[in-house]
This record gives C-alpha cells, structure tokens and sequence, in this order.
C-alpha cells in the first residue's frame, strides 16, 4: 500500500518520469473533457506517482489550449492527494539566474482566454479562499529535496502567468520587473485555482531558463536558449521529485483539502442534477 499519492504535471522538457517501479498507463476521460495526455502510474518507493505530461508527451498543446480542467480533474480521480507542478519560466531578477529553482507562493494572471473555474455554467456557485496559493508542508519538502539534491533553489517568490504562447515584449518583461515579480511563465494558472477548488494541495517548481528579455547585457529569450538550460534542469527536477517521494506531508492536514467545505452558496436544493454529475467528483461528498 502506498503511504502518500502525488500527482506530478510535467512542463517543457519533462515528459516522462523514469526510475519508477510497477508502471502502468492509465487513460482517463473526466466530465471535463479529456486531459493531455495518459496519467503513468508507477512506485517511487512505497509513494505512488501519478505523472501528467501538461503538454502532451511530443510538446502538443500550447499553453493556451491545455484542458486545465481536465487535468486537474483526471489526477483527483487517479488518486492524486496533492499536486507538485513543474514548468519553465524566466527570471525577471537579477539574482535568479538561468538553471535556478523558484518555489514560487503567489500568482498573478496576465491570462485571458481559459476557463479558471469549475464553476461556470452549471448552477453552482462556489468562492474558493486562494490568498495563500500553495501549500507550505508541500513547498517545505521540495525545498528541502532540492537543497538535499544540491540545486540552486529559491524559496517563495510571484510569478506571473502569461497567455503566450508568444515570450514577453520588452515592455512587458520591465512592467512585471517593475511590479517585482520573480518569474514569467504561461501555465501555473488557471490551474493553481483549479487545484484549490479541487481541494488538492499544491506547489510550483519552476525551472529558470533565461532573463527573459529585459536583460540588456543576455540574448532575449528564444526557444534554442530556452531548451538548452531546460534539458540541464529537467535531471535535477527528476531528482528532486524522487527524493521528495519519500518525505510528503500529510495532506489531511493541509487547509486546501477542505477548501469547498464552506465555499459553496448554491443551496442543496437548487444544484440541478446535471451539475450534481458534473461535479460529482468534486461536490460529492458534501452534496451525496
């Protein structure tokens, strides 16, 4: 028996986890479309890893077309207790430098054109608490995992989620400097939200690729510059999500495991019954 479920979504560069024990596929369809790709299912140790290629394994769907919702929702019903999200983004401090690790904590959407909610159109209105995005007990044990690895890691930091799939202009990248945020990337949201609704603790490791383009002493940012660094960063990455396997927080304990237990305002008798299957996987155990 397993003792703890992660669920893992893999960026740029990271298709695949290899070392895993038992692997199996698992090709799920939610009742929100279907996800990127097929969930691998396998042991490190006695921790299951449910890993999820965000863009489909080959790099198929831009950020912008990911089925956010479905992915979220494939890894809660594949058993995922909380969720550690690995993506690339570039740095927009001085002091963050190409092949480090952010941890980042805080969000701040740039996005435009994905659903950011489960709760749309279907009769059931739903305010979830998001001031603290990521679990600190999971955001604890990566950054102890990354300095067990010997990676260069930062602790805490915002990042900005862009639509793209364009970089920044130069404008862009100065205004969020000038905001003081961290990094830039085009994935972490919707889906942190998706993961509060979801109830599933969850952490950004964001691998540094390049300064994005406001640094005026570095080439701007292209895809050759970016995959370069990237193909460095995705061994530690691997590495560190091994070596946090074994030291998981107990989700029970994390606040976001009952983040709809007072979130939802739709009175039980007003979910229409399609909504009630819709969301069952995520309402159902508080509406039966």
């Amino acid at each position: 028996m397993a003792k703890r479920t992660l669920g893992i979504i893999g960026g740029s560069g990271l298709y695949q986890m290899d070392g895993l024990e038992g692997v199996e596929e698992l090709r799920l369809t939610t009742t929100f479309g279907e996800p990127s790709d097929a969930i691998i299912s396998g042991y490190a140790g006695e921790t299951r890893m449910l890993f999820l290629p965000r863009h489909g394994r080959g790099h198929r769907i831009p950020p912008h077309r990911i089925n956010y919702r479905a992915n979220i929702l494939a890894l809660k019903e594949a058993g995922a207790e909380q969720i550690v999200s690995v993506s690339a983004v570039g740095s927009l401090k001085e002091s963050i430098h190409p092949g480090d690790i952010v941890l980042a904590d805080q969000y701040y959407d740039r996005t435009r054109s994905r659903a950011g909610t489960f709760f749309e159109d279907d009769g059931v209105v739903a305010h979830v608490e998001f001031a603290d995005p990521v679990d600190a007990a999971l955001q604890e044990a990566l950054y102890r995992a990354a300095l067990q690895r010997g990676a260069r890691v930062h602790r805490g930091g915002t990042y900005v989620c862009i639509e793209g799939p364009q970089f920044s202009s130069r404008a862009e990248s100065n205004i969020y400097r000038s905001w003081g945020v961290d990094v830039v990337g085009m994935t972490n949201l919707p889906e942190a939200r998706l993961a509060r609704e979801a109830e599933l603790p969850y952490a950004t490791m964001a691998l540094v690729t390049d300064y994005d383009c406001w640094h005026q002493t570095e080439e701007s940012v292209t895809v050759e510059t970016v995959m370069a660094v990237l193909n460095q960063n995705v061994a530690t990455a691997r590495a560190i999500l091994r070596a946090v396997a074994a030291m998981l927080p107990d989700p029970a304990l994390s606040p976001a495991t009952h983040a709809l237990e007072h979130a939802i305002l739709t009175e039980r008798d007003h979910i229409p019954a399609k909504a009630r299957e819709r969301l069952r996987p995520l309402i159902g155990k508080y509406f039966g």
